[in-house]
């Protein structure tokens, strides 16, 4: 189960629902979560307190077992964490890498739940890094890419 907050309809929730159910069924996962969509402020805020960096990034991944310090909802069924992604980030990526803002989003949402369960990249080398070749792989097998 997974809970959406969409500050001014910055994305079409129902898009993302659609693509969120396809992810979580095809990764077979079942954990609660929230997806955060923010401005490029709220993500440098978060950024600057968490990781010490006084800027904006596309995204923003709080899995349950990260520590003390996760930010998230309380519930009766298993969290597995949060994830908080720029709108403006997001849109200025997609620009850049040559896609669309909806194939960037699904990116994202991709990128966010593998944090959420437990995987992690130390660059932005999308062929060294095995998250970010999985998360490729997953994109490619969804027909999303």
């Amino acid at each position: 189960m997974y809970y959406i907050e969409n500050e001014e309809g910055a994305v079409d929730t129902s898009e993302v629902e659609k693509d969120l159910d396809a992810l979580l069924a095809y990764l077979n996962e079942d954990g609660d979560f929230s997806i955060h969509f923010i401005t490029d402020e709220e993500m440098r805020n978060l950024n600057n307190s968490f990781r010490g960096k006084d800027e904006p990034t596309d995204i923003l991944s709080f899995a349950i077992n990260d520590g003390d310090e996760f930010p998230s909802m309380e519930g009766e069924e298993r969290e597995i964490g949060d994830i908080f992604i720029s709108v403006e980030s997001m849109k200025r990526n997609a620009e850049s890498f040559s896609v669309s803002a909806g194939e960037e989003l699904r990116r994202l949402l991709v990128h966010g739940l593998l944090h959420l369960r437990g995987m992690d990249h130390s660059s932005n080398d999308f062929s060294s890094e095995p998250m970010l070749i999985e998360q490729e792989r997953i994109m490619k097998a969804l027909e999303w890419a």
